[in-house]
């Protein structure tokens, strides 16, 4: 295939970019800059974009959009001081993109979306794709507008699909660092470290996904994998180092998981507890 990928050397786009090359693909970054020499493991072609610029997309076979503009480390606020420039970059920019796919006769869009679209639930809520999103962050809300205004768009020749991601762990690109570098630098110096459990799924998982999907019907896809205790974590990092610090108390309270069941019935096996072990060190 001859694909586009936006914000490919972040965290997520990455594992997206990575998953194409081994694949064979032909993979185009749309990005700012070029990236490092070295950083993806095979040559990629680079083609300057920035969130709310229309790209020339003619003859891909697919558009992977990663690309998200907010502080550095957060999703969630991410629009700082700043909530209507938040808004032009992430939702009319990523507006423009899709209509610059469908125009281009693109046939098929993936979008990385967010866990973060089913907001307000109580906790304990299994969050299936047939829930009505209803996002409490400026965050989630711009992702659920992004995937309405995606949908609205698919018909015949062009498919919209929107991945619905929780939290994505795994090695960082060269230089960059990975999502736990601050929590395990915490644990290495004894700090204190607040309870918290989450939902978390491998960046290797979520590309699995994504290819599995270049072939399915529009719509949203919930990916998750693990819920992951920090004192769990913790306690491998611990048995990695020898670190004998305090481990943080177990989170309490319910937490809401994401269904995967849609995925899985088309055959995606996420790596669970087997590849977290596998790829913490790497990590540490």
């Amino acid at each position: 295939m001859k694909l586009a990928i936006t914000g490919g050397t972040g965290l997520v786009g990455r594992f997206l970019v990575e998953d194409a090359l081994a694949q064979g693909d032909a993979v185009t970054l749309l990005a700012r800059q070029a990236p490092p020499s070295g950083f993806f493991s095979r040559p990629v072609t680079h083609r300057p974009y920035a969130l709310g610029q229309r790209p020339e997309l003619r003859g891909f076979d697919a558009v992977i959009h990663c690309a998200f503009s907010h502080l550095p480390g957060r999703y969630r606020g991410g629009e700082g001081d700043d909530p209507d420039g938040f808004r032009r970059a992430n939702l009319d920019g990523s507006i423009t993109l899709f209509e610059a796919a469908k125009a281009a006769a693109v046939p098929r869009l993936v979008f990385l979306s967010t866990r973060a679209v089913y907001g307000d639930y109580p906790a304990g809520t299994c969050l299936s794709e047939d829930l009505p999103p209803r996002p409490d962050t400026l965050y989630g809300t711009v992702k659920w507008q992004a995937e309405q205004a995606l949908a609205e768009l698919c018909g015949p020749g062009f498919t919209g699909l929107s991945l619905r991601a929780t939290g994505i762990y795994g090695p960082a690109g060269p230089g960059r660092r990975h999502k736990w570098a601050e929590l395990f630098a915490d644990f290495r110096a004894g700090r204190t470290i607040a309870p918290r459990r989450g939902t978390e799924l491998h960046g290797q998982d979520l590309a699995a996904a994504a290819r599995l999907l270049m072939t399915a019907p529009p719509g949203a896809w919930n990916l998750s994998d693990l819920v992951l205790d920090r004192h769990d974590l913790l306690a491998m990092v611990a048995d990695l180092t020898g670190i004998d610090h305090p481990l943080p108390p177990r989170a309490t309270g319910k937490l809401s998981a994401m269904a995967t069941d849609r995925l899985r019935a088309l055959g995606w096996r996420p790596g669970g507890m087997g590849l977290l072990r596998a790829t913490l060190p790497a990590l540490i």
